[in-house]
């Protein structure tokens, strides 16, 4: 796939979305998400509204999927860039035992993409592993 060299930087900044949901590592979370970010998302048949701050340290507060050795699964499955500033990402990732489909809005702020808001859907639990 060629990569026109305007997205590259946005790929980019998805990849740190992927890394950040695997390793958990809030030390990269600001490289991640604006200050100012949202999260929506039905979670168990409730929607869910989280500011980042209590994202962050949900994360914080866990053991991360690559600590326990949890199948890394990520996927983009669309890109819609509406200027230089604004973008939406659609992706699927897999967080441990929870597959989402998460819509990712971004803005270049300070020439750097940055999530503003990510609306996430559970679409699928797995089972976990036998010991």
């Amino acid at each position: 796939m060629t990569v026109s060299p305007d997205v590259a930087p946005l790929l980019e900044a998805v990849e740190r979305y992927f890394t950040l949901m695997y390793d958990s590592d809030v030390s990269q979370f600001d490289r991640v998400f604006a200050p100012t970010a949202q999260l929506h998302g039905f979670r168990d048949a409730d929607l869910r509204i989280l500011p980042v701050n209590d994202y962050r340290a949900m994360l914080a507060s866990a053991p991360s999927p690559k600590s326990k050795n949890a199948p890394r699964l990520q996927e983009i499955l669309l890109i819609d860039v509406t200027s230089p500033a604004q973008a939406l990402v659609k992706v699927r990732v897999r967080i441990d035992l929870l597959q989402y489909v998460d819509y990712l809005a971004f803005h270049c702020i300070n020439d750097t993409w940055l999530i503003t808001a990510k609306s996430f859907h559970v679409e699928r639990r797995y089972e976990p592993a036998a010991a």
